[in-house]
């Protein structure tokens, strides 16, 4: 189980977000909308560690690892799938893969290959493919993929639809669920709050750093009007 309470995260002395709560359980998808600049992003950076908490508290499992560096975030179960993918272009499919196995043995890289390109097949077809020749669908299945090999208990996920074709984001979507039914526990930050109210259990609302709404995915559809005003679609 991931608990944030309390976060404030930014840029040096800049702060992006102020006091954030949530909990996001094994099997729960947490989603995060807001407008640019609200904070989305600033708040996955935070909990994989590549920005600075500046207050509150973000445990892992009942341990505390706010001030944790990005690699022993990994190892304690956390990995991020990044906005815009970020694949290494000049590395092939199966090369991306084994960057992303940080703490496998050769039996559990193979197996653990095995269960992404299971999961992903147009990648298995793939393999041996340069990561920057795939198409912007396929460099995201590569990205959750990779993430995916580090055999996280939570997933970071920014902006997954960016992008992306409708079909791909089905797809990615469907995976999505997959991994719900695994029991990870996942944060998604999304642009498309229609997506997230239709697969997040909790949603909060960012604006300029701080929640301005939440509610279960649930309300949020029920009750749209409010999050498109504090999108400002309305």
């Amino acid at each position: 189980m991931l608990r944030v309470s309390q976060l404030s995260c930014g840029y040096g002395n800049v702060i992006a977000v102020n006091k954030l709560s949530f909990t996001v359980r094994p099997g729960e998808i947490f989603g995060l909308i807001g407008a640019n600049g609200a904070g989305k992003s600033a708040t996955i950076l935070a909990l994989a560690g590549l920005i600075d908490v500046i207050g509150g508290q973000v445990e892992l499992e009942g341990q505390d690892i706010t001030h944790l560096p990005t690699h022993q975030r990994v190892n304690a179960g956390i990995a991020l799938v990044p906005e815009g993918r970020r694949v290494f272009a000049d590395l092939t499919v199966i090369e991306n893969l084994i960057v992303g196995a940080t703490r496998m043995d050769k039996p559990r890289l193979d197996a653990g290959c095995e269960r992404v390109f299971a999961t992903f097949p147009r990648l298995a077809e793939r393999r041996d493919q340069l990561a920057g020749l795939l198409s912007g669908g396929e460099q995201q299945m590569l990205a959750i993929a990779r993430a995916l090999m580090a055999e996280p208990s939570v997933l970071l996920i920014d902006e997954l639809s960016l992008g992306l074709m409708p079909i791909v984001v089905d797809e990615c979507y469907r995976v999505l669920e997959t991994l719900r039914m695994e029991q990870l526990a996942i944060v998604l930050v999304e642009q498309s709050t229609e997506r997230v109210q239709q697969v997040a259990n909790q949603v909060s609302v960012l604006e300029t750093g701080r929640v301005v709404w939440q509610g279960t995915g649930e309300q949020a559809a029920r009750d749209s009007s409010i999050v498109e005003a504090y999108l400002g679609l309305k």
